[in-house]
C-alpha cells in the first residue's frame, strides 16, 4: 500500500506545517504559533480551525495572559489515529501499538530462534496486530500504518531487508518486509534502519527539551549509530547501515578482524560476539573465574553468563567488561570531536548490563574529547530504554504526516 495515503490525510501545505509545529511542542498557543510559522492571523485561524474539525488538534485551555486576552493553547489530538511500531533485530522483535502522542497500549517481543524465518515473524506479528486491534477496539482505518526498524543493511525507498548478518535462522536476505506486512494487514508500511528509528523516538522523547543535535549508538551484537539536527534524521549519499563499528582503532599486526570487516576496528574489541570471545579464551587459558561454575563448556558461554558474573564482581568479568568500555570510549571520542552533538544517547545490550560500561565509557570519551571543558556534552541511556527502535518505527510513520 503506497504511504501517500499517510500525506494525504492533510491536504494542505501550510496545514501541514502548523500541525509539525503543534507536534513538535506539547502544547502551544496561538501567539507563539504566529510567530513560528510567519503567517497572516487570517491563515493560521482558518487552518486551525480546519485541523481542529479534522480532529488532528484539541484545544486545551489558556495560556499565561501578557496583558489582553488569555491564549488559546493547542496541542496534537492522541486519538486522531494509531500506528504500529515493529523492531525487527538480531536477538528479538517487538510490535507495539501506540497512539499520536506516542503513549504505548500494547506491545509484544518474540525471541528470534533459529525457527523464526520471516514468513513466520511475519504470521506472528499480524496475528498479534489484530489481536491488539480488537483489544481496544480500533478500527483498520483508524491506523497510520506501521513503521519497522530493523538490522541493516536496508533499503528504505523499497522497503526491503538487505543482507543482515548474524540471524540465528535462514532466510533473512532480501526480504521485502514492508511488502509482506503491508498485504497481510492492509496498510501502509515505512522501514529504516533500528538506529535511525531509536533517535527519532529520544528526539520525540525529549522534544521539550533544548537539544538541537543529538548522536545515538546502540553496542550489542553490532555498532549502529544515527544523528538527529532539528528534528531531522541525517542520511548520508548511500543509504546503507551506519559502519561506525568499523572505525580504525587498532593497527599493529595483531588486530582483530570481524568476519570481512576491517582490521583492528572498534567492532572487533566492542560488541557481544567480542566480549564473549574473550571471556572464552581466558577460561581455556586457566584463568579463574565465577563463569566456570556456570557453564562447563567454554563454548556455550553468553553475555548473560557475564553478566551474572559481574554482578558477583567477577575480576575476569570487570576486567574484559572495562578494556571493552575503554575502547568503545576511544571511538566514542571520535565521533565526539567530529560531530560535535549536544548529546548521546547509548542504548543495546552493553549499555544495559550495569553502570561498569556507561561510567567507564564515557569518562574515557570526556577525557579524549578535544575541546572538552568548552565543549560540554551530555550522555544518557535515553527516556524510552529498550522500546526506543519500536517507538521510533511508529514515528517514522506519524512523521509522513508532515510529508509535502
Amino acid at each position: 500500500m503506497n504511504v501517500d495515503v499517510i500525506s494525504e490525510r492533510i491536504s494542505n501545505r501550510k496545514a501541514k506545517e502548523i500541525y509539525e509545529l503543534i507536534c513538535r511542542q506539547t502544547t502551544v498557543s496561538k501567539i507563539e504559533l504566529l510567530e513560528q510559522s510567519g503567517m497572516t492571523v487570517s491563515t493560521l485561524t482558518r487552518h486551525l480551525e480546519e485541523l481542529t474539525a479534522q480532529g488532528l488538534i484539541l484545544e486545551s485551555g489558556f495560556g499565561v495572559s501578557t496583558g489582553g486576552r488569555r491564549p488559546i493553547l493547542y496541542e496534537t489530538n492522541p486519538a486522531y489515529a494509531y500506528v504500529f511500531g515493529l523492531e525487527i533485530s538480531r536477538t528479538l522483535s517487538k510490535l507495539v501499538l501506540v497512539d499520536l502522542g506516542m503513549t504505548k497500549l500494547e506491545a509484544r517481543s518474540w525471541a528470534m530462534t533459529a525457527e523464526m524465518t520471516p514468513d513466520v515473524l511475519v504470521g506472528l506479528i499480524v496475528k498479534e496486530a489484530q489481536a491488539m486491534l480488537a483489544h481496544h477496539g480500533i478500527a483498520i482505518s483508524d491506523v497510520l500504518g506501521i513503521g519497522i526498524g530493523s538490522v541493516g543493511p536496508v533499503d528504505r525507498h523499497s522497503g526491503v531487508i538487505l543482507e543482515p548478518s548474524y540471524f540465528p535462522s535462514k532466510g533473512w536476505q532480501q526480504v521485502p518486509i514492508c511488502k509482506m506486512l503491508s498485504e497481510e494487514l492492509g496498510i501502509p508500511s515505512m522501514l529504516d534502519n533500528g538506529a535511525n528509528t531509536a533517535i527519532l523516538a529520544e528526539s520525540w522523547h525529549q522534544r521539550s527539551q533544548s537539544f538541537k543535535h543529538l548522536l545515538y549508538i546502540h553496542a550489542g551484537v553490532g555498532l549502529r549509530s544515527s544523528m538527529v539536527s532539528e528534528g531531522k534524521v541525517i542520511y548520508g549519499a548511500v543509504d546503507m547501515e551506519s559502519s561506525v563499528g568499523q572505525m580504525i582503532i587498532q593497527t599493529d599486526g595483531v588486530a582483530p578482524r570481524d568476519k570481512s570487516g576491517n582490521y583492528g576496528a572498534l567492532e572487533s574489541y566492542v560488541s557481544l560476539h567480542a566480549i564473549e570471545k574473550r571471556a572464552k579464551s581466558a577460561i581455556k587459558m586457566g584463568r579463574t573465574t565465577l563463569l566456570t561454575q556456570l557453564v562447563a563448556d567454554p563454548e556455550q558461554l553468553t553475555y548473560v553468563h557475564m553478566m551474572e558474573a559481574l554482578q558477583k564482581n567477577d575480576g575476569l568479568v570487570v576486567e574484559i567488561v572495562t578494556e571493552a568500555a575503554t575502547y568503545f570510549g576511544i571511538g566514542l571520542a571520535n565521533l565526539l570531536n567530529i560531530l560535535h552533538p549536544e548529546k548521546v544517547i547509548l542504548g543495546g545490550p552493553l549499555l544495559a548490563g550495569g553502570e561498569l560500561f556507561f561510567q567507564t565509557a564515557t569518562a574515557v570519551a570526556i577525557r579524549k574529547a578535544y575541546y572538552y571543558p568548552a565543549y560540554q556534552v551530555v550522555f544518557s541511556r535515553g527516556g524510552l530504554g529498550e522500546e526506543a527502535l519500536a517507538i521510533g518505527a511508529a514515528v517514522l510513520v506519524m512523521n509522513r504526516l508532515f510529508k509535502v
